[in-house]
């Protein structure tokens, strides 16, 4: 996993929101596709900190929270 900077620049990007945060005032995490990377941010904090990580381990996580 790395931190910083990705590119493409994080304003070219589409972010999404988990559907579960609009019971919390909309304050989650917001993640986009980069290709090759799946990004990661705050969306109370979008330009403090932006985690990059792997396509393959964002899909292995997702799978292992989902149970699948």
């Amino acid at each position: 996993m790395k931190t910083g900077s990705p590119a493409p620049a994080a304003g070219e990007l589409r972010w999404f929101k988990s559907s579960y945060s609009a019971g919390n005032g909309g304050d989650c995490v917001e993640v986009a596709d980069a290709g090759t990377a799946v990004l990661i941010r705050d969306s109370k904090r979008p330009d403090v900190a932006i985690l990059n990580v792997p396509s393959a381990q964002w899909t292995a996580f997702v799978r292992m929270a989902a149970g699948v």
